[in-house]
């Protein structure tokens, strides 16, 4: 059984009234929400309200789910938007991806092969480039920020992408382009000190 059947089977048995089944869904999904969401949100007090208002949201409206995309796509685009109203509400814009400390090693290719060994200067140069990377996705306009963060980070496909953001494939792609290009800019200069390499 694939997993978008497993979480359709779940969401049929939540939609039937069994309420175990949607605290499975939840406990499945709630570290990558979590993961999600902190890379919008400041401090973790702003994330836990976030998410538990994002399963709250989702649990009312599963009965309104027809499963035309897959459950966790749907439920990243409620995370999504409920970031983005609670950060309007607060007059904010999400703090940057921390690439660094991403739980799952995830990384951008580019930043691992600037290193060859761990001297201290290929670590201090490793870390200038993390920091740019995460300077410039702040930096970014809402869709571009999200767009890279869902691909680059979450790892979802452009057709899950579009579906999360709402929006034609044709705009994701487009958007994960310029995002892309612009920490591209940002970085060529410093990869270039560290040996002329090019991005």
């Amino acid at each position: 059984m694939s997993e978008k059947q497993a979480d359709a089977d779940l969401v049929a048995r939540v939609q039937q009234g069994d309420k175990r089944a949607f605290d499975l869904l939840m406990l499945k999904y709630q570290r990558k929400i979590t993961r999600l969401l902190s890379r919008m949100l400041r401090d973790q007090s702003e994330i836990e309200d976030v998410m538990q208002e994002t399963f709250i949201k989702a649990y009312r409206a599963l009965p309104q789910f027809r499963g035309e995309s897959a459950f966790y796509t749907w439920l990243y685009r409620i995370a999504i938007n409920t970031a983005r109203n609670w950060m309007a509400s607060q007059g904010r814009r999400p703090s940057s991806p921390n690439i660094n400390q991403s739980e799952d090693g995830e990384t951008f290719d580019e930043i691992d092969n600037l290193t060859d060994n761990n001297t201290p200067e290929s670590i201090l140069a490793s870390q200038e480039v993390a920091a740019s990377v995460n300077n410039t996705i702040q930096q970014l306009p809402d869709e571009l920020r999200t767009a890279i963060v869902l691909r680059e980070i979450e790892g979802l496909s452009y057709e899950e992408i579009a579906q999360s953001m709402n929006c034609p494939i044709g705009t994701v792609r487009s958007r994960i382009f310029r995002a892309r290009e612009a920490i591209a800019a940002k970085l060529r200069p410093l990869i270039e000190q560290q040996g002329d390499r090019r991005w």
